[in-house]
């Protein structure tokens, strides 16, 4: 897993909870907390980070994780060139993830891993798309779709269903509530 997700998880932990928060975190996960944002680590170590956050913050794993993906969606988009942002809506966008900015990810960084996105049932309101990915953070994705959604000012409804047993598989049923 690329690094800027470690760096970027730190900075949200610090701004949201607070230094001493973070550092307990840090403490209690074992983590020196230094990572660079070009860097590859394994992400069995984010997750060690969240469940030390969930302990601490008595908040779910599954809240954190969805809250993280949408407040480091600015972040993500910034640090990846986009052409013709502009025209883009919440559905374009999602769809260029997969056709443009995984593929762009991988020449960048040949060892990078991305999720795959298979869309199916798309309408002007409706989009239906799987998520498949070995680390299994359909709920940092869902996450991500909300950022996505608040920086284009559209609102959505989204269901998320596990599809497998290790939620390396998710579906999600996204419902655009209008522009």
């Amino acid at each position: 897993m690329k690094g800027i997700i470690f760096t970027e998880f730190i900075s949200i932990v610090e701004s949201q909870f607070g230094l001493d928060v973070s550092q307990q975190m840090l403490d209690n996960a074992k983590d020196s907390g230094i990572y660079t944002a070009i860097g590859s680590y394994d992400h069995r170590q984010l997750i060690k980070l969240i469940m030390s956050l969930s302990h601490i913050t008595k908040i779910s794993a599954a809240q954190l994780q969805q809250t993280y993906g949408r407040l480091v969606f600015p972040s993500l988009l910034q640090a990846i060139p986009i052409p013709d942002l502009e025209s883009d809506n919440t559905f374009s966008f999602i769809k260029k993830v997969e056709q443009h900015i995984h593929i762009e990810v991988k020449k960048l960084y040949p060892d990078a891993t991305p999720p795959t996105f298979i869309f199916s049932n798309q309408t002007q309101s409706t989009m239906t798309m799987d998520y498949h990915s070995a680390r299994c953070m359909g709920y940092v994705c869902m996450g991500l779709l909300e950022g996505c959604a608040d920086y284009f000012n559209q609102s959505l409804t989204i269901s998320m269903q596990v599809i497998n047993s290790s939620q390396s598989h998710v579906r999600f049923s996204i419902i655009l509530a209008g522009d």
